[in-house]
């Protein structure tokens, strides 16, 4: 929700200026208290807050009074610091530099002959600003007083518990599989009471299978009692009992406590083989204050959970659970004909058309019986299919709202308002974009709306959001990194839509379309998609509020930015087909904190970069050569700093500059050319995590330098790339600290046995990946106790390695193996086929002895398994293609 985003994001505010070692302002104590306490309250109030406002198009008028409260004060700090900063600037640049503090206790602070800040002024309108707050949270007490007696006089029932016996008749298609493995584990012979999860996203088709398992002339025939109750998100335990009760018994337990509904009901099912579904179950919580009154009587019995939440599952219980994929082609075809016609044929002058009207429902279940059910009932012209397939998604989530929208706004409804803003960000991607994780995580730390938590940076609390989101089913996994970490993500299109919705109605962000609306003027979140034109764009940044604070452009053309003094965010896409740049006043935006684009070729970063005070974010794309100023080294609060592209940035040394600072928030240093690192520089950057550089002949000491990487202990990431034709000798000496994680090297001439086995020695080493370089010996040979955690391992371009031996207990953990182009290699070692994590290998123009060796380790491990647990990819034109089998792939 807007509202309790706008609220974070103001204690954020607050919380930076009191904890910067250098603030541009100081805010009076007794008004930091104030805004403290009523926050708190309007945070806590938001959080259990119901709003009376039905489902529409418009916003809760209480949450947009506190939202728009929020913004003003926001507004009056933030002016404030503006001001501050560039009346300093205008005097003398060492005052902000230095640490420049402004007392909202003096009457005015000068800064320039002539020329004041007023603090008094600021005082006065921020308390004003507080007053107003406190209004509204006079009103949020009165309410939530009024919500406290309803609760009192009218306790909750579950209202919406429904039986199998009312439901409405579904049809079921493309889960055969599936029915026929939850009917083996319902009857098999497990006679412990077995509780088995259905998960997946709302409208997967979760009640629909469990519907069909009900009703199974087999679970009917094999169990003595069946019995079905829906528990919804406000369960009720006493009605839920009840209503199980009532289906085995026929008793209604109306006048019967808790407790005695358990105890009766434990008594009926004791000694009889039950199946009993409890179907849209939230909350662990539910199951265990039942448990004890569903009998173990080691009998068969069964227990069916229906729960969007994959993680509530595992809480459940220790065995699998069923999962529900999203149906394929021929299936959601399959569906929608059933749906639309039932048993007769599908018209051929609708074939083509109804493909791409299922083709746009994704695969979603809820969705095709939704469309469908909508154009059975409608003529069977060409032309109004041709417009239910343009306004397909409008029409999913307006017209049917009790069959799509309200399925999936239940899960939205549902989250806990920390979750809520995350969500609502979801949809001002595009469509079925595949979205970075780093980038999604630190997009939401810099728009404010993440709720901290004690002891945790905000970029775990956006792990852990994003985690809770999947988790939920609202958010889709769509690439695991090699060592299992979520690389990138997606959003259903529904869910988007929903989303979007959600977030245009709260005035979370705006989205610009191909006319500049009216609205746009009190926004603080624009998104320029990448179809929206010059004119549009040129229009809007017409209208635009001059306070908002975030800015994303993903179109062609990139306005002047310099009179939104307030963006906190400004991401600007670029993309191979064209370039779009950055102008470099862009860098005087002094409340920035997320700043990506390109800077033209021959540009530089000014020193001015310094004046940023909370910058978070730096990611600088550039065709030229890039030196960084030496007040780069002052930026207390910057976390990651990329440059992109070949020639890299040079980083000066803090030694010739200020040697009393340093970034000691850096986590992310990538893109730096010739770093020199030594004792000086190592002792700035202390909480470094990813580092990434790029060394060519120019190195000074280059042989010491990475000597001093092992005392940076937090390093998880390192990456060395070396200039075409370099010898890569900077890696004589090179120590890596125990910290790391991943590691990518490219060694150019460099013999790596040496330093091969400096990594094998590395204890949480899981992704390993060298490029280049050669074997003295020509041959590697690992050995007992080495790469103990490694799971990732990539060769490529090692051509000299003829021979590869493994000793004793190594690679315990691999999972991943990758040689490419390394014809000299002749054979794989055998012990490969002994380590039982291993899943897959990928080879890539190798020798055909080196082929058929690792064949006969797939098929020495098939004879002793049965089924391979390692799948090989082979790509190479010199391997025949009679090798291949379904585990061992050939491909020229």
């Amino acid at each position: 929700m807007a509202a309790y985003a706008a609220l974070v994001s103001l204690m954020h505010i607050i919380d930076t200026i009191e904890h910067h070692p250098s603030p541009p302002i100081s805010i009076d104590k007794q008004q930091v208290e104030s805004l403290t306490q009523i926050v708190t309250f309007l945070q806590e109030f938001l959080e259990s807050y119901k709003s009376p406002v039905a489902d529409g198009d418009e916003a809760d008028p209480l949450e947009m009074r506190i939202a728009d409260a929020a913004h003003a004060v926001e507004d009056v700090i933030e002016s404030h610091i503006v001001n501050v900063i560039k009346l300093g600037r205008s005097s003398s640049n060492e005052i902000f530099l230095q640490g420049y503090v402004v007392d909202a206790a003096h009457a005015a602070e000068e800064v320039n002959s002539g020329e004041k800040v007023s603090c008094i002024d600021f005082y006065e309108d921020l308390q004003q600003v507080i007053e107003e707050m406190n209004v509204i949270k006079k009103e949020a007490m009165e309410t939530s007083a009024e919500a406290q007696l309803k609760r009192k006089v009218s306790p909750t029932h579950a209202g919406s518990l429904t039986s199998s016996s009312n439901v409405k008749e579904s049809k079921m298609v493309g889960f055969d599989d599936v029915l026929l493995q939850l009917l083996d584990r319902l009857t098999g012979g497990n006679r412990n009471r077995q509780i088995i999860p259905i998960t997946g996203m709302g409208g997967i088709g979760k009640t629909t299978l469990a519907r069909h398992i009900f009703e199974h002339a087999l679970v009917k025939e094999h169990f003595d009692i069946r019995a079905w109750t829906t528990i919804s998100q406000t369960y009720n335990v006493r009605e839920a009992l009840r209503e199980v009760l009532h289906q085995v018994s026929g008793d209604l337990g109306s006048d019967l406590s808790e407790n005695e509904l358990g105890e009766k009901l434990y008594k009926y099912l004791y000694g009889r083989r039950y199946i009993i579904i409890l179907d849209d179950m939230w909350s662990v919580e539910v199951w265990d204050k039942m448990r004890f009154f569903f009998s173990d009587y080691n009998d068969g019995s069964r227990v069916i959970v229906t729960t969007r939440l994959s993680n509530l599952a595992a809480e459940l219980t220790n065995s699998n659970s069923i999962s529900m994929r999203f149906l394929d082609d021929v299936c959601s075809w399959s569906l929608f004909s059933k749906t639309v016609f039932g048993d007769e044929g599908f018209p051929l002058h609708l074939e083509e058309i109804g493909k791409k009207i299922v083709g746009n429902c994704y695969g979603l279940p809820l969705s095709i019986a939704v469309i469908g059910g909508l154009l059975a009932k409608s003529e069977l012209t060409l032309e109004y299919w041709e417009h239910i397939e343009e306004n397909l998604s409008s029409i999913v989530n307006s017209e049917n709202d009790e069959y799509c929208l309200r399925v999936l706004k239940l899960s939205y409804d549902h989250l806990p308002a920390y979750l809520k803003p995350c969500f609502l960000y979801m949809g001002r991607f595009e469509e079925d974009k595949a979205i970075r994780v780093s980038e999604l995580m630190r997009l939401w730390v810099s728009e404010g709306f993440l709720k901290p938590i004690i002891n945790k940076s905000l970029e775990t609390v956006a792990e852990e959001y994003l985690k809770e989101l999947v988790d939920r089913n609202l958010i889709l996994v769509d690439w695991l990194g090699a060592v299992g970490n979520i690389k990138y993500c997606k959003m259903h299109d529904l869910l988007r839509d929903l989303s979007f919705q959600e977030a245009k109605k709260q005035r979370f962000y705006y989205v610009l379309g191909q006319h500049c609306p009216r609205g746009i003027n009190s926004q603080r979140r624009i998104v320029i998609p990448r179809s929206t034109s010059a004119m549009t764009v040129r229009d809007a940044m017409e209208t635009m509020s001059s306070r908002a604070r975030s800015f994303i452009c993903h179109a062609d053309t990139v306005p002047q930015l310099l009179d939104f003094r307030f963006l906190r965010t400004i991401l600007i896409s670029t993309y191979e087909r064209y370039r779009k740049y950055l102008e470099e006043n862009v860098f005087q935006l002094v409340n920035l904190r997320y700043l990506s684009g390109a800077l033209r070729e021959g540009c530089q970063i000014p020193s001015s970069i310094s004046l940023l005070w909370n910058l978070h974010t730096l990611i600088v794309s550039s065709l030229g050569e890039l030196t960084a100023p030496i007040e780069i080294w002052k930026m207390h609060q910057l976390k990651h700093l990329e440059i992109v592209g070949f020639r890299g940035m040079y980083l000066p040394d803090p030694r010739r500059g200020h040697s009393d600072v340093m970034m000691e928030n850096l986590e992310t240093l990538k893109g730096v050319r010739d770093f020199n690192l030594n004792e000086e520089v190592v002792k700035r950057i202390p909480n470094i995590k990813k580092l990434s550089i790029r060394f060519s002949d120019k190195v000074t000491d280059r042989v010491k330098c990475l000597s001093y990487l092992q005392c940076l202990s937090k390093l998880e990431s390192l990456t060395c790339i070396n200039d075409y034709g370099s010898d890569a000798e900077y890696l004589q000496s090179i120590s890596f600290p125990h910290s790391l994680k991943r590691l990518y090297l490219q060694c150019g001439k460099f013999h790596l046995e040496e330093i091969l086995e400096k990594i094998g020695s590395l204890p949480l080493l899981e992704k390993l990946q060298i490029f280049k370089g050669q074997f003295a010996t020509r041959s590697w040979e690992i050995v007992e106790g080495q790469f103990p955690s490694l799971k990732y391992l990539r060769l490529w371009y090692c051509g000299d390695m003829e021979c590869w031996t493994l000793e004793g207990y190594c690679l315990p953990r691999l999972e991943q193996l990758f040689i490419w182009w390394m014809k000299s290699l002749k054979e794989f070692p055998s012990e490969i086929g002994e380590i039982a994590t291993l899943k897959s290998i990928e080879l890539s123009d190798c020798s055909e002895s080196m082929a058929m060796s690792l064949k006969k380790i797939v098929e020495e491990q098939e004879e002793l398994q049965g089924d391979p647990s390692i799948h090989v990819l082979v790509r190479s034109s010199n391997v025949s293609q009679e090798l291949a089998t379904p585990n061992f792939r050939v491909v020229k």
